[in-house]
């Protein structure tokens, strides 16, 4: 910044999610709360404090290693989809499996899209499908390999009601079978309400878990 003085973002955050659990982070716009996921995913560093991960301190892993943590353990959901454009939904899905060297990865694939409705979408591009079904794919690619842990952020915040309502069913759906512990950023009360607990934040710090 121009005066010299760092933006703090995140201060005084003191929380444990325990395996299996599902919580929600909910907050108002700029609270902290997508930088919070980042950090507890492993996808950015604090400038202070610790983070752990599957039982890993982050603190002494390079970018490589807190990939190769993740890999197979971890999944993902954006607001955003981040769905690659050239592949159809069967690649997308099948990707994580195949970099983690897993056998059988367009059958799991398959069998996942089917699992959220898209079985007749199988070799459609992402701009072929609609915004619920974009995030569809985005649901089966994260849950692709049973991850341990599950980061979502804002999955229901570019759909309309009704998708949205569909997405938050698939999403628990899937959570219920795999086992995942979830950790979502949301502005979804519904979502919310689905989740075991809430954390709130304000101007990067944690008011309240209910």
């Amino acid at each position: 910044m121009p005066d010299g003085h760092a933006l703090e973002i995140l201060a005084a955050i003191d929380m444990q999610v325990n395996a299996g659990e599902a919580v929600a982070i909910l907050g108002p716009s700029g609270s902290g709360k997508s930088t919070l996921l980042g950090l507890l995913a492993g996808l950015d560093q604090p400038t202070q404090g610790r983070v752990s991960l599957l039982g890993q301190d982050l603190a002494g892993l390079d970018e490589d290693a807190r990939a190769g943590l993740r890999a197979g353990r971890v999944g993902f959901v954006f607001q955003s989809f981040q769905l690659l454009p050239g592949m159809s939904a069967l690649e997308n899905v099948a990707l994580p499996l195949q970099l983690g060297r897993m056998n059988g990865a367009r059958p799991q694939a398959e069998t996942l899209l089917r699992e959220v409705g898209l079985g007749e979408r199988l070799s459609h591009l992402p701009r072929q499908l609609s915004g619920g079904e974009q995030q569809r794919v985005a649901l089966a690619r994260a849950f692709a390999g049973d991850p341990e842990i599950l980061f979502a952020d804002e999955p229901t915040g570019n759909l309309d009601a009704d998708s949205g309502e569909r997405i938050i069913d698939l999403l628990f759906n899937l959570r219920d079978r795999v086992g995942s512990t979830l950790l979502l950023v949301t502005h979804d009360q519904q979502l919310a309400r689905r989740c075991d607990r809430t954390l709130r934040l304000n101007a990067g710090r944690l008011l309240a878990a209910a």
